[in-house]
C-alpha cells in the first residue's frame, strides 16, 4: 500500500490549489494568508463595516429570516480558487481546511443542531459530493453538535453565479422545503455567502419547520 501511495504521488503530485506549491492541497503560506474577517461587522449580515452597526447598507430594508450571518474569510481571488477546487474539482478534504478556518474564527454557536443548504440534485450527482453538508459535518465534529438534514429542494435551481441581486432572490425564492422538524435554535451552514438570498430562502424554510432562531455560518463571504 505504501508503494502504491508513493507511486500515485509521483504520477499525480499533490499541489496547493492556490499557489501550486508541492506537498499539500493548501500550503502553510496560503493557509496563513487567508483573508480573515474581523470586527467591526454588521451585527445582522456580517458585512465588514467602518464601525459597529445593527444593520448596514447591504441588509437595511430587507426582511431576513436569519438573525445573523458570520463567515471566516473574505471571498478574494485566492479563496475563490480554493472554493472552486473544493466544489468543482472534487477535492473533498478541503472541507476540513474550511472547517478549521471557521472553527478558528467563530465560537461554537449556541444552537441545538447544525443544518446545511442542500445541493441541487443534478449538481450533486455531477460533483459526486455535497460541499455544504461536508462542511457542516466537519464543524459538527469540531463543535460537538449534531448535524441534521432539515431541508430539501422543491425544484432544480439555476446557478446563482453572474445573476443580479434581484435575479438571485427570484432564483431561490421558494426553492427549499422542510425535510423534518427543526429545533428552536439552529445554525445553517453553507460554503459562501454572496448576497444572502440563498441563506434567507433556506432560513425561511427552517422557520416553517419550527426554528425560532436561525444563525447562518459560512466559510467565505463576498465583501462589496
Amino acid at each position: 500500500m505504501w508503494c502504491d501511495v508513493k507511486l500515485l504521488d509521483l504520477i499525480l503530485p499533490v499541489r496547493c490549489v492556490v499557489c501550486g506549491a508541492g506537498g499539500e492541497q493548501l500550503c502553510p503560506d496560503c493557509r496563513g494568508a487567508l483573508p480573515r474577517l474581523s470586527v467591526p461587522l454588521c451585527a445582522r449580515c456580517g458585512a465588514p463595516t467602518a464601525w459597529p452597526v445593527q444593520r448596514c447598507r447591504e441588509c437595511a430594508g430587507r426582511r431576513l429570516a436569519f438573525v445573523s450571518a458570520r463567515a471566516a474569510v473574505a471571498y478574494d481571488p485566492a479563496v475563490r480558487q480554493l472554493v472552486r477546487a473544493w466544489k468543482e474539482r472534487g477535492l473533498r478534504t478541503l472541507a476540513a481546511e474550511a472547517a478549521d478556518a471557521v472553527a478558528d474564527a467563530l465560537p461554537s454557536p449556541a444552537v441545538a443542531a447544525l443544518a446545511f443548504v442542500p445541493s441541487d440534485r443534478a449538481r450533486g450527482l455531477e460533483r459526486g459530493h455535497h460541499p455544504a453538508e461536508r462542511l457542516a459535518r466537519e464543524l459538527g465534529e469540531r463543535w460537538s453538535l449534531p448535524v441534521h438534514a432539515l431541508l430539501g429542494r422543491t425544484r432544480p435551481a439555476s446557478r446563482q453565479r453572474g445573476l443580479t441581486l434581484a435575479d438571485r432572490r427570484r432564483n431561490v425564492a421558494g426553492a427549499f422545503t422542510p425535510a423534518g422538524e427543526s429545533p428552536p435554535r439552529v445554525a445553517l451552514v453553507d460554503d459562501v455567502y454572496t448576497s444572502g438570498s440563498t441563506a434567507n430562502a433556506a432560513a425561511s424554510a427552517l422557520r416553517k419547520a419550527g426554528a425560532r432562531r436561525v444563525e447562518v455560518i459560512t466559510f467565505a463571504r463576498v465583501v462589496r
